[in-house]
């Protein structure tokens, strides 16, 4: 019979993209949704919300994994809202007994544990959000003491399809149209992580079909597309686009700063701006010695995808401008 994995927040990146590489892999998806959905192959939308614990424990009901993906938009509420929520994924797993499968991040760790951060390194967040992550990881640990089996991949920042929240696409450029500058946040010679989103799927879902080889509490950290000097990623914009070097522009951070009393993502990024600032390279050999190597893209080839997602460039790769005959 086929495995089963509850998705809670199939229709974020992370989520979505985690659900495609397991029905790749055999497994039959059910995925909690508060409004209708149109038909999907192989996923079953269960009316819901991840809120509500009786919605969740009803939709696990003989689920073998549940994905914990769901995250509060725009970093809003993220104590209110993220916290209940993965209580609620945490008492269905532990009346089901599936797996609780939680996409981490860098944001747990602080500058003091750079440049080289293995899965056991200290937690000390700089960041409200990455505070609420370490306890986020903490309800799950505990979860584990009480029964409950976790695996937990950290990764960097996302980007590819469907990372539509992520500093790539509001960062590093403008969606929705074609490209005439791309901004760096960062210093152009400190190294930064990133994750494409497909690679970090298929490492998730080849990690949980070997589930029941891995201790209760499991965690792995994906390399992903680590890029000693950070602009590099900029630069690959630019090259997928078309563009000269010379159009990347620092990152206008007098603005966020201006802001940040009125607007909670704008204080959020000043937060993180140590990790643009300062290297903090996740360690991925664990990861690569559990699945002989790291599922990787060529940097170029996840950035002309990404580019494509988000309507800067046509399905051809070309600039968007060409198919509006402009």
């Amino acid at each position: 019979m086929k495995d089963t994995a509850l998705v809670i927040g199939m229709t974020g990146g992370i989520g979505g993209s985690t659900a495609r590489a397991l029905l790749a892999r055999g497994f039959r998806i059910r995925a909690l949704t508060r409004r209708e959905r149109a038909p999907q192959r192989g996923v079953e939308w269960v009316p819901g919300d991840a809120m509500n614990a009786a919605d969740v424990r009803r939709a696990a009901e003989g689920c073998d994994v549940i994905v914990h993906g769901a995250n509060p938009p725009q970093y809003r509420n993220w104590r209110g809202l993220a916290l209940p929520m993965l209580a609620n994924s945490i008492a269905a797993a532990k009346q089901t007994g599936a797996t609780i499968v939680f996409p981490g991040t860098v944001y747990n760790f602080g500058p003091d544990t750079g440049p080289l951060v293995d899965e056991q390194a200290p937690q000390n967040p700089l960041t409200r959000k990455g505070a609420i992550r370490v306890e986020m990881e903490q309800m799950l640990r505990a979860a584990s003491r009480a029964g409950a089996r976790v695996l937990i991949v950290r990764a960097g920042d996302f980007f590819g399809p469907g990372a539509g929240s992520s500093w790539f696409s509001q960062g590093l450029i403008r969606p929705g149209r074609p490209l005439a500058r791309v901004w760096y946040p960062g210093a152009r010679d400190a190294g930064h992580a990133w994750a494409y989103l497909p690679d970090l799927a298929e490492a998730i879902a080849r990690l949980v079909q070997r589930r029941h080889e891995f201790a209760d509490f499991e965690t792995f950290h994906f390399e992903g597309h680590w890029l000693p000097r950070g602009v590099q990623m900029a630069e690959a914009i630019c090259d997928v686009a078309g563009l000269p070097h010379s159009r990347i522009a620092a990152f206008p951070w007098w603005g966020v700063r201006l802001v940040s009393p009125f607007v909670n993502v704008a204080r959020e990024m000043l937060e993180m701006r140590y990790l643009w600032q300062r290297e903090l390279r996740l360690d991925g050999r664990k990861l690569a010695a559990a699945l002989g190597r790291e599922p990787h893209t060529d940097l170029h080839d996840a950035v002309q995808d990404a580019l494509v997602s988000l309507g800067c460039l046509d399905a051809t790769g070309q600039d968007a401008r060409n198919s509006l005959g402009t």
